[in-house]
């Protein structure tokens, strides 16, 4: 590392260290296991100001983005103002201390007065014990509140990243996320405890100081200020240096902390493949460029502080010289010297204090802008109760009272109750329009490339109610895609979805997912207890649902032979269990709440051939009671369903019952007996298959 040159040169800005080159950005880590199954990896950067990249992020005033906690501060403002005014008179009691020592020094000293330098000592004694007192009072004022206000911006982070669209998640890596609802978070919390306060109080106290400074000898104080317009100068430098690092730092520890979560999670693939030191060189290489960038902030902050602390320690001297000489010719008392020097001193720490108060204040302005790139983002989630997302009025989906009743839907308006005829176990009339019904649906990725094909197009399909429909297709052909339509994880960017001839746009997320349950074929679960990871599938269901869904999905036998039965802490990602036993435990996740609608992405794909008759036996009585679609790959899992559809080229190539299309169709019959597969949908360069 260059040091700074040792000659000062005219322009302030030369007494900070040149910026680091930009280092080229770490190379993109691989896809996180137990990424959403829908989405895939992670498709690109995200919107505006992306977690990475600091140098496109656009320059924003500290103050103006700090301004914007003021929602979050204003529930407790009057104590932090309170702890404010306590540290404004705490700090003026330090002032008062060198008019005290003026008095002993020119009075009970000069007159050798042994009583009046006790007297002046228990004053001192006093003075110090009520400034000591007064600053653990503002710590007193400060910690609980400020802890909450940490507390409501990470529970408002939370919320708000729950209510984030599916294409949000796809471009933003987890650890980013992360480290904006941990290490960002914090440093607000210190900015508001320490920096905010101190600003405040510093420089009351440096204006009441230089006052005082100026009122006991004029040509004295202006020897003490010479050095303000430059430091002005410099700090204004630094700041503007000082956020760029700053920013780029934040940014990085979201990288870092990408990369070990992904390896932590990905152990397995990391160990059966020996990849560990490889990964260890990755993480060296980005924990390096860390390192180097906090080394360029320590180097800022050093040479600040190197002018801060020089410049007035220079003036103090000429000072001292200077009023040596005038007490020596009789134009100064030595009391109002040691007065003057005293206050002199009891500035310093003020002054000093200005380049890490700005740098803590810089950081914080960069995590309060990390806080709300996220916060900023639209929430799909923000519907009003009864309206869809065009404004139209919401209409109601209800069932007749049937085993087959779906979930409640959200309290609201019901402008519209669309009744169906399908009892349970029953088909009803299709030319109701009941059922689950795609009308000339296209969909294109939010992150697609300008120009490239969408990935479904034209796509019609009907599925009556109480039917069971297979969806069968080459790899890549957008299975995946249209069932992640149907809960409206992503919205079709043409056509329309109707649920018993509802247009799912027009009802709110929360009811449609009220009546539709899901299991993808990659299951995902939650560290928590078998039982609660099958009861996320329904409200306010207990001990029968659970045994009724660990019975369908034959996942009763496991789970009842665990340590603690369905109370046994599966793990983080439920990695505690095997492959065939997490799908199974998702499955009966979705079947737990006796959903209208069910759409089931190869659920059985980890199944050994004995478990699947199994399973398929008992989801038969399900599948009689419901509304289904099942993506399938095999012909097993197509025989459950009473139809098939085969998408191909992101279109319903063709419909009909499993023997018809054996007979018809020549890509399905590739399909189901392993030949050469059909076409399916370009994909976009880096993109998986969804």
């Amino acid at each position: 590392m260059a040091d700074t040159a040792k000659t000062p040169p005219a322009d302030p800005s030369a007494l900070l260290p040149p910026a680091d080159p930009p280092a080229d950005p770490p190379a993109e880590p691989p896809a996180e296991p137990g990424a959403d199954p829908v989405a895939g990896p992670s498709a690109g950067p995200p919107a505006g100001p992306g977690p990475t990249g600091t140098d496109a992020v656009p320059r924003r005033s500290a103050v103006r983005s700090l301004l914007r906690l003021w929602p979050y501060v204003r529930p407790v403002r009057a104590r932090l103002a309170t702890a404010a005014f306590v540290a404004v008179l705490a700090s003026c009691i330090g002032l008062v201390i060198p008019q005290v020592l003026k008095w002993l020094v020119d009075g009970p000293i000069a007159a050798g007065d042994a009583g009046g330098v006790w007297l002046g000592g228990g004053y001192l004694l006093l003075l110090g014990v009520a400034e000591a007192g007064l600053f653990g009072l503002r710590r007193w004022l400060v910690a609980r509140p400020l802890a909450g206000v940490e507390a409501s911006m990470r529970d408002a982070l939370y919320r708000h990243l729950q209510r984030l669209p599916v294409s949000f998640h796809d471009r933003w890596p987890s650890g980013q996320l992360l480290s904006r609802g941990t290490t960002d978070l914090q440093l607000v919390r210190l900015f508001l405890a320490f920096p905010l306060t101190f600003l405040v109080v510093n420089a009351t106290t440096i204006l009441v100081g230089c006052g005082i400074l100026l009122a006991q000898r004029w040509t004295l104080g202006l020897v003490l200020l010479a050095p303000i317009l430059p430091l002005i100068a410099l700090c204004w430098v630094f700041e503007a240096k000082y956020s760029v690092a700053s920013r780029r730092t934040q940014d990085q520890l979201g990288d870092l902390t990408t990369v070990v979560e992904e390896s932590v999670l990905g152990i397995r693939i990391i160990k059966g493949f020996g990849r560990h030191r490889s990964q260890a060189r990755a993480f060296k290489a980005l924990a390096h460029r860390v390192r180097g960038t906090e080394l360029r902030k320590a180097r800022l902050l050093a040479a600040l502080l190197a002018f801060i602390v020089t410049l007035p320690e220079l003036a103090v001297g000429a000072a001292l010289v200077l009023g040596t000489v005038q007490v020596a010719d009789g134009d100064l008392s030595a009391g109002t010297l040691v007065a003057f020097l005293s206050t002199a001193l009891a500035l310093m720490w003020p002054v000093e204090s200005i380049g890490f108060l700005l740098a803590m204040s810089n950081e914080a302005a960069t995590a309060t802008d990390r806080f709300f790139e996220v916060m900023d983002e639209k929430a799909v989630e923000a519907e009003p109760q009864g309206t869809g997302p065009e404004g139209r009025g919401a209409a109601t989906v209800t069932a007749e009272p049937t085993a087959v009743t779906a979930h409640p839907a959200p309290a609201g308006p019901r402008p519209a109750a669309i009744k169906t005829g399908a009892a349970a176990g029953t088909r009803a009339d299709d030319s109701r329009g009941g059922g689950l019904v795609f009308e000339d649906i296209e969909f294109r990725y939010p992150d697609a490339p300008p120009g490239s094909p969408p990935t479904l197009r034209g796509v019609d399909l009907r599925i009556r109610s109480g039917e069971t429909m297979a969806l069968v297709g080459a790899t890549g052909s957008g299975k995946t895609t249209l069932t992640a339509l149907v809960p409206r994880l992503y919205d079709p960017t043409g056509g329309r979805i109707t649920l018993d001839g509802v247009d799912i746009a027009t009802l709110p997320r929360a009811q449609v997912r009220s009546l539709v349950a899901v299991a993808f074929e990659e299951p995902t679960l939650f560290s928590a207890t078998a039982g609660e990871n099958v009861l996320m599938g329904g409200d306010g269901l207990g001990e029968p649902e659970l045994r009724r869904a660990l019975e369908v999905a034959q996942a009763d036998g496991f789970v009842g032979a665990l340590p603690q039965g369905a109370g046994t802490q599966v793990g983080e990602q439920g990695l505690s269990l095997s492959g065939g036993q997490r799908q199974r435990l998702a499955l009966a996740r979705a079947v737990v709440g006796r959903p209208r609608y069910l759409i089931l992405d190869d659920p059985l794909s980890a199944l050994d051939v004995h478990t699947e008759a199994l399973v398929e036996a008992a989801l038969r009585q399900v599948l009689a009671t419901t509304t289904a679609l099942v993506v399938a790959h095999r012909p097993s899992t197509v025989l459950l369903a009473d139809r098939v559809a085969l998408l191909s080229g992101g279109r319903i190539a063709a419909v009909g019952t499993h023997h018809e299309l054996l007979r018809t169709n020549t890509e399905y019959a590739e399909l189901m007996s392993g030949g050469p597969q059909g076409p399916a949908t370009p994909r976009r360069e880096g993109e998986s298959a969804r």
